[in-house]
């Protein structure tokens, strides 16, 4: 789109351009030179590009998932929130910065206070999230040690914040998961006494085994009994009460019927069968309060050991997937480009205007 020729025109006649369009080897001696320098300052002072490239880390891709489960250790702290967002915004925040502020000393480096310094580090670090969940931390300066010291600690930082927050994440779990421990060996403590107490008034060491063994072995000897009898018979249809096999089976029938008799008095002892059952309730339900203070012990004991392997590892937060580097493709300083290329654009258009001039456009001599 061709511009209004108005606008080359009113410009070409004011005072100050008309001296400097008049003469053609001197307007492009000017526009050259213009255009030249603007050109040096794309590439000059030189930039270099520091960069670097992580990712937040899980206990899957570090192979501790299976020893962390184990031990009752989560190890994400952040919840279903997002682990890339986390990173970020921790990467982005002023403690970040004021820590590599702190390290490198840039208030006496930069003779700036230090909130021109977080300012400084906002402008020239750039944070940015790529495609995978990768973060990348660059940096544009002419000094490329400088660049690549200020995003190698720029990670450190990044890396010992996010540990901070696991850390007292960690710590908070802990103080729970002690408590707990405390409240469950106390109770623990209380049912093995009440438990042990039942077995010294029964006299068993394990009386619900050995009331329910007692109370099966009555009908189990009647069964016995009545099987012997039967046998019995069927012997003393082909001999008499004088053969062996026959006195030998009384025996064991007087035998078996005096231990019969035996558990029927020890069960009667003991009382009724109702007095029974509720003496056999009343072990089951202490033996299963026992058992589960037990669990409830080893679970939390268990988790508030994985509280202390979730503090070791809690600086395995982050992955770094390329070191920091100095890019060595060339840098151009954009800003100086693009207006040498509009100077450039400007000097083609006037020339073409006037070699044609469109109808209206006009250039005093």
């Amino acid at each position: 789109m061709t511009p209004p020729p108005e606008l080359l025109s009113n410009l070409a006649e004011t005072k100050g351009a008309r001296a400097f369009l008049a003469n053609d080897v001197r307007r492009r001696g000017i526009f050259i030179l213009l255009v030249g320098l603007f050109v040096l300052l794309s590439l000059w002072p030189s930039q270099h590009r520091a960069s670097v490239s992580i990712t937040p880390s899980d206990p899957a891709t570090l192979g501790l998932s299976g020893t962390l489960g184990q031990l009752g250790a989560g190890f994400n702290v952040f919840g279903n929130q997002a682990a890339v967002e986390v990173a970020l915004k921790v990467a982005r925040s002023v403690l970040v910065r004021q820590a590599v502020s702190s390290k490198l000393d840039l208030p006496s480096r930069l003779d700036r206070n230090k909130e021109k310094s977080l300012l400084w580090l906002s402008d020239h670090v750039d944070v940015r999230v790529l495609r995978g969940g990768i973060i990348q931390i660059s940096m544009k300066y002419p000094d490329p040690a400088f660049a690549l010291q200020v995003v190698t600690i720029y990670t450190d930082a990044i890396r010992s914040q996010l540990a901070l927050i696991s850390r007292n994440q960690t710590a908070y779990k802990r103080r729970v998961l002690e408590k707990l421990v405390d409240d469950a060996s106390e109770r623990l403590v209380r049912a093995q006494s009440t438990y042990d107490n039942y077995r010294r008034r029964m006299q068993y060491g394990d009386p619900v085994g050995a009331v329910g063994q007692s109370s099966r072995r009555v009908p189990i000897l009647e069964q016995a009994i009545l099987d012997k009898k039967s046998e019995i018979n069927t012997l003393r249809n082909f001999n008499t009460d004088s053969n062996f096999r026959v006195k030998t089976a009384l025996l064991e029938l007087d035998e078996l019927q005096r231990q019969f008799a035996l558990a029927k008095s020890q069960n009667n002892a003991r009382g009724a069968l109702g007095e029974v059952i509720v003496e056999t309730t009343r072990g089951q339900k202490l033996q299963r309060e026992l058992d589960l203070s037990q669990g409830l012990y080893d679970n939390y004991r268990r988790f508030l050991l994985g509280t202390l392997v979730e503090d070791v590892a809690s600086d395995a937060n982050i992955r770094v997937l390329e070191q920091p580097y100095v890019d060595p493709d060339l840098q151009i300083n954009w800003w100086a480009a693009m207006i040498a290329v509009a100077l450039l654009l400007m000097a083609v258009a006037y020339e073409l205007l006037k070699l044609y001039p469109p109808p209206g456009f006009r250039v005093r001599p």
